[in-house]
């Protein structure tokens, strides 16, 4: 574990036992289908907001998902409403991997964030340009 902490933050959720303990205080432990070790195992992360103690975010797509049952298969959920998530599709852990398939895989993890902070700065943009608008608007 040690030499973990030489990597970027993001790399390090690559490695489940990163990912697991992200789920301080996750509702769901033993005897339950969505463990902390199986959401890890799934993608997730834990990302608990004050009125949502029990969001889990996919660290590769960023699907968000909440409102968990204890009998959820995070593996499940996760093909569900994310089929297309390049994690998924792996077909050997990450660090099986070579530096070249790694970088591929990054990449189309980079890119998927890239589209999501675009897409949450042009809606911001958007809603500052209507309210813009109608102070134009009143004005004449």
């Amino acid at each position: 574990m040690e030499g973990l902490a030489a990597l970027p933050e993001v790399w390090r959720l690559y490695f489940a036992s990163v990912r697991a303990a992200t789920f301080r205080n996750w509702p769901f432990t033993e005897g339950c289908a969505c463990t902390p070790e199986r959401m890890a195992a799934a993608g997730f992360v834990h990302c608990p907001s004050e009125n949502s103690p029990d969001v889990a975010q996919c660290f590769f797509c960023l699907k968000e998902l909440e409102g968990w049952e204890p009998e959820d298969d995070p593996l499940e959920e996760h093909k569900k409403h994310s089929a297309d998530c390049g994690f998924l599709s792996l077909q050997k852990e990450p660090a099986n991997l070579t530096v070249q398939e790694f970088l591929k895989l990054d990449k189309m993890r980079m890119r998927k964030a890239l589209k999501k902070e675009i897409s949450q700065k042009m809606t911001k943009v958007e809603d500052k340009a209507k309210i813009q608008r109608c102070s134009i608007k009143n004005l004449v």
